[in-house]
């Protein structure tokens, strides 16, 4: 697995931190020269000096400015997202629409970004981090749930574009995974549920799992790895849950 990826270059999203940042130690670690791509300026440039590669700070909401983009990647990991948890009927549409367009305008246009020189090198890598919740629903998570279902939709149409082109393009499915957006959401959890935060990984987020735990960063990361190497070839269109066995029920 070292150096598997010796002489390509990736860029990954929401990169300073959580998955993302696991992902970027991944991928660095088996070669790749990894571009940290973050709103947070500082936090990208400290991991992109860490793993020998470089910052990219950049604000996905401004879709605009990602419409003229070229990128010279040879994986993308579309990573970065937000949360907002709360009733249908109180949901703001602004909000709704900013979640949209940071977790599924923006990966099309990053796609649509790196798919020349993909096309023109005969190979690429996509990986769109989507979640159990682009399998499944969960109340009061509708504009989230909506951006991954689309994002899986997405991932599948860039799978049979880019099939002949030597491109692949998959998607991961974690369940809650140990991150900072994980944690902020237990709060919003306890507050909407009228529970102590203390019992909202029992009582609400892990209740359809069968491994009672949460998954871990860089277990996301070792699967990104993997489908970004040579021998995941003749993997895509595909997405592959890692979620406890929530999705078997």
């Amino acid at each position: 697995m070292e150096n598997s990826l010796n002489g390509r270059k990736a860029l990954v999203t929401g990169g300073a931190s959580g998955i993302g940042a696991a992902c970027a130690r991944a991928l660095a670690a088996r070669g790749a020269k990894v571009v940290v791509a973050d709103v947070d300026a500082p936090g990208a440039a400290a991991l992109a000096d860490e793993l020998g590669g470089t910052a990219w700070s950049v604000d996905l909401l401004d879709v605009d400015a990602l419409a003229s983009l070229q990128l010279d990647c040879d994986i993308l990991i579309n990573n970065a997202g937000i949360q907002k948890v709360a009733p249908i009927e109180e949901f703001e549409p602004a909000e709704f629409r900013r979640i949209l367009a940071l977790m599924l305008e923006a990966p099309f246009l990053l796609i649509r970004a790196a798919l020349p020189h993909m096309y023109a090198n005969g190979f690429g890598r996509i990986i769109n981090i989507s979640s159990v919740h682009g399998l499944r629903a969960s109340a009061y998570k509708s504009a989230y749930v909506s951006a991954k279902h689309g994002l899986e939709g997405l991932s599948k149409v860039t799978a049979l574009e880019g099939g002949p082109q030597g491109v692949t393009s998959n998607c991961i499915n974690p369940g809650y995974v140990r991150t900072p957006l994980v944690e902020k959401q237990i709060a919003d959890q306890a507050l909407l549920h009228g529970i102590p935060e203390s019992e909202v990984l029992a009582r609400v987020m892990l209740t359809e799992s069968a491994v009672k735990r949460l998954v871990e960063p860089a277990e996301v990361a070792s699967l990104a790895a993997w489908l970004a190497s040579d021998d995941a070839g003749m993997v895509t269109g595909a997405s592959y849950t890692m979620d406890g066995g929530w999705s078997a029920r």
